[in-house]
């Protein structure tokens, strides 16, 4: 069965950690960037990720993060990929010799192809919403916007629920989904039973997409 790998992001307590876990979520994301009311410190992600197990990965997220940070923080907590959401460049990503994802703002007029092959040694390609600001807000954007051949793999974000992740899995195709204030009660607080529930969607999505 296709298997689209889910990260649930903007993580702040141990509960929500183990609740992540519990539903069988891929990856964590720790937000880095201190006007997020995600925001975690260094110290305090390396807490959280002592309760994570192996074999589910932790993601750093940064916004325009001067370099000698990202690597302050890389040596307190064990990254496993880092992932860039503001302006930052090729040369600027590839300087700390990590994997890391990429995220594009989607909107009409950037061309996503061109902009996916700016970064050919990214793990993958993030797309998120185009808000004011940093972080797709929690919007939706328009799926057709993604143009068919799309290099490498495609992570998709930017307002995704468990009431529409489904249709999100079965039109767009994603190698993973990504996904925080679709999962909350309140900011940097999540709600375990959604957590549970956009995991399911997913797991059913793909049974769906695997049996035609």
């Amino acid at each position: 069965m296709t298997k689209t790998r889910i990260k649930i992001c903007g993580l702040t307590r141990e509960e929500d950690v183990d609740a992540a876990v519990a539903a069988g979520a891929d990856a964590i994301g720790f937000v880095f960037y201190p006007p997020s009311p995600r925001y975690v410190t260094p110290a305090r992600a390396a807490e959280l990720v002592r309760r994570i197990p192996p074999f589910v990965d932790v993601l750093g997220l940064f916004v325009n993060e001067v370099p000698e940070t990202v690597r302050a923080v890389c040596e307190q907590v064990p990254i496993n990929l880092l992932q860039f959401h503001g302006d930052e460049d090729p040369a600027y990503c590839r300087q700390f010799g990590r994997p890391y994802l990429r995220a594009a703002r989607v909107r009409p007029g950037l061309d996503l192809v061109e902009f996916a092959s700016s970064f050919p040694e990214s793990r993958g390609l993030l797309l998120d919403a185009f808000v004011e600001g940093y972080g797709g807000g929690g919007h939706v954007f328009d799926w057709t916007l993604i143009p068919p051949g799309l290099p490498g793999f495609l992570v998709l974000s930017g307002g995704l629920t468990a009431a529409n992740v489904g249709d999100a899995v079965r039109r767009v195709r994603p190698a993973a989904v990504d996904v925080s204030s679709g999962v909350e009660m309140g900011k940097g607080i999540k709600d375990h039973a959604k957590i549970a529930a956009f995991v399911a969607a997913v797991r059913a999505a793909d049974q769906a997409v695997s049996e035609g």
